[in-house]
């Protein structure tokens, strides 16, 4: 088995929407770090799991400097932002979404071998 993980910096805001009074419902931003997990058994025509820059164009360049809640169609939250981004790569299976230090989600695909 082959893995790669890419590490991004994408700076955005958002607001979430939640069932108890926070200051998160407010509009505000973070400077995320997302690691994008990738693996493969056997690598492709070109000899990769995965193009580094495929991942950075379907993850930051969607995400980086934009308001999330405009960009995503759901409550932007570490979590269900870690789940879309494994959505996006058939490549990825784990995302690691750290929204501040010391706060991280993280989504792991469920093992279909």
């Amino acid at each position: 088995m082959y893995y790669i993980s890419k590490r991004m910096e994408i700076a955005g805001s958002h607001r979430l929407e939640l069932s108890y009074p926070s200051k998160c419902t407010n509009v505000h931003g973070h400077n995320w770090i997302v690691t994008v997990y990738c693996k493969a058994r056997t690598l492709n025509a070109d000899g990769m799991v995965c193009d580094f820059k495929h991942i950075k164009e379907r993850i930051h360049d969607v995400l980086d400097h934009r308001h999330l809640n405009d960009v995503l169609p759901f409550n932007p939250t570490a979590e269900n932002i870690a789940r879309w981004i494994t959505e996006q790569i058939p490549e990825c299976y784990r995302a690691d979404v750290q929204e501040s230090e010391g706060n991280v989600a993280t989504y792991v695909a469920d093992e279909e071998d």
